[in-house]
């Protein structure tokens, strides 16, 4: 099967998808902070208002702050904007498109913003539609023309609700589309809920970059990497390890 792209800037994401490799994770965050995740496999950095807003406090003009991401990595940076008409979308997006075939654009799920939806993807422009907590959201704003849609997770866990239902509902539902919109789990904010949208199918997670790290922790690991690096430097110790270089004896 051969998933066709309307633009490379989001060849990661959809090859990912191709090849069977499992769930794209995208980096959210201080430009600062990013740079040193970036080349573990991540498919490319996520912005949302409300970081923007606190990025423009340290770094300047928003602008500014866009071409600091785009300066710390060839992957995709996906640009949030918001406006009250299409017509005031387009505008701005068009503001973000034009500093580098890297950016993507993400709108929220409103109604004023299914023309602009469907007038990027005309373009060739990647899309992703935020603010999504319903299927009938969903289906309008992929109708419409958004590549990626957004199931907020974490909001729904703190009203006490099951985060991860409408990315079950999107997956299943979108599966029998021959062109389905990629399902990307937002507002990930526990590790909790990166392994529930991961086990439910989800297509892509956001995480900001701590959530990222601590994904990779759990104590078994830790226990048995102990185990085995003792053991690794046992058998140095035991002058058993001639032409292997071992940096450190270990604690």
């Amino acid at each position: 099967m051969v998933v066709s792209t309307e633009d490379e800037t989001a060849a990661s994401v959809q090859v990912t998808r191709v090849a069977g490799r499992g769930p794209a994770i995208w980096l959210a965050g201080d430009p600062a902070d990013l740079k040193d995740w970036l080349s573990f496999g991540a498919a490319g950095i996520v912005t949302n208002t409300v970081v923007l807003h606190d990025m423009v406090k340290k770094y300047g003009q928003l602008t500014e702050v866009v071409k600091r991401y785009l300066d710390i990595t060839d992957l995709p940076v996906v640009v949030e904007v918001d406006g009250e008409s299409p017509d005031e979308l387009l505008e701005v997006a068009s503001v973000f498109t034009s500093m580098s075939d890297q950016v993507m654009i993400k709108m929220p799920c409103a109604t004023h913003a299914l023309g602009a939806f469907g007038e990027l993807r005309r373009q060739g422009v990647q899309t992703m539609c935020t603010t999504t907590f319903s299927l009938p959201q969903a289906a309008a704003m992929a109708l419409a023309g958004a590549t990626h849609i957004l199931p907020f997770c974490e909001p729904v866990k703190e009203l006490g609700g099951d985060p991860t239902k409408l990315v079950r509902e999107c997956v299943g539902t979108f599966s029998k589309w021959s062109d389905p919109p990629l399902i990307t789990a937002a507002l990930v904010r526990s590790v909790d809920v990166a392994y529930r949208a991961i086990r439910d199918g989800a297509d892509g997670i956001i995480v900001f970059w701590q959530i990222y790290r601590d994904m990779l922790a759990h104590p078994l690991t830790d226990q048995w990497n102990k185990t085995f690096r003792d053991r690794w430097h046992a058998m140095h110790a035991a002058g058993l390890m001639k032409g292997v270089p071992v940096r450190s004896e270990g604690a």
